[in-house]
């Protein structure tokens, strides 16, 4: 029994990790592709709570982003609603609550079964790697294109990353999408051509960057991945003994 144990233990945590994943698809299927949620029926009901609204979007758009509401939507309904400069600030506020509402579940519910099926080894290299790298992996992430802000944010929870370096990183890194996606809304409701050129012009700069960040990204994964794992002594001590 002794010896069936930790195969069992493994399993478990495997399965824990499946039907987390799982769960996440199926939210994912109803509200990204059959939008189950009525977005613009959403946004007019918060824009008729009067000067609440910005507060009451900021709150209502983190909810509905850790559900998987595409974020450029939710950015530019806040730029059509609150124009260009408080639109903004909207957006950014529930960005950052997105990512700590979602790396906040992903911890909760994957951590474990992840640090679990990774070893302690590799667990304990990969908390050295968050601590020297894990509030950059975010805002990295965040100019990356075609990523989803809220499964990346699940994903940084269940490898551990701390709610703080999220918060933070999602702040930085999401400003220049931020401000394309929100003046894209803003220059629709003012019909503003220099907001939509402004708008596009930061899109496509953040999206050359993001490409370059990945690639950034990869090539420091891999030369990690690649480092040694002190299976013995360095060349330098072994070079020093006896011969």
């Amino acid at each position: 029994m002794k010896h069936t144990s930790p195969m069992a233990s493994r399993r478990r945590h495997i399965l824990r990790l499946a039907a987390f994943a799982g769960l996440l698809f199926v939210v994912f299927y109803l509200v990204a592709v059959r939008q189950v949620i009525d977005v613009a029926a959403l946004r007019h009901a918060i824009s008729a709570t009067g000067a609440v609204a910005p507060l009451a979007y900021v709150v209502a758009s983190a909810g509905l982003g850790a559900l998987f509401v595409p974020g450029p939507v939710l950015a530019t309904g806040s730029g059509f609603l609150f124009g260009p400069v408080l639109g903004v600030a909207v957006t950014l506020g529930a960005t950052v609550g997105t990512a700590v509402v979602a790396s906040f579940i992903g911890r909760r519910a994957g951590r474990d079964s992840a640090r679990a099926l990774l070893g302690t080894h590799r667990a304990e290299r990969l908390d050295a790697l968050i601590d020297r790298g894990g509030l950059w992996a975010v805002v990295g992430q965040r100019f990356v294109p075609g990523i989803s802000d809220a499964l990346a944010s699940y994903a940084f929870g269940a490898f551990g990353v701390p709610v703080w370096q999220m918060a933070i990183g999602s702040f930085i890194g999401s400003v220049p999408r931020a401000f394309a996606y929100t003046s894209l809304g803003a220059s629709i409701a003012q019909r503003s051509a220099s907001l939509a050129y402004a708008a596009i012009a930061v899109w496509c700069v953040t999206a050359v960057a993001g490409v370059f960040a990945a690639r950034h990204g990869y090539r420091t994964w891999r030369a990690h991945a690649q480092e040694p794992r002190g299976a013995g002594p360095p060349d330098s001590d072994r070079e020093a003994g006896p011969r």
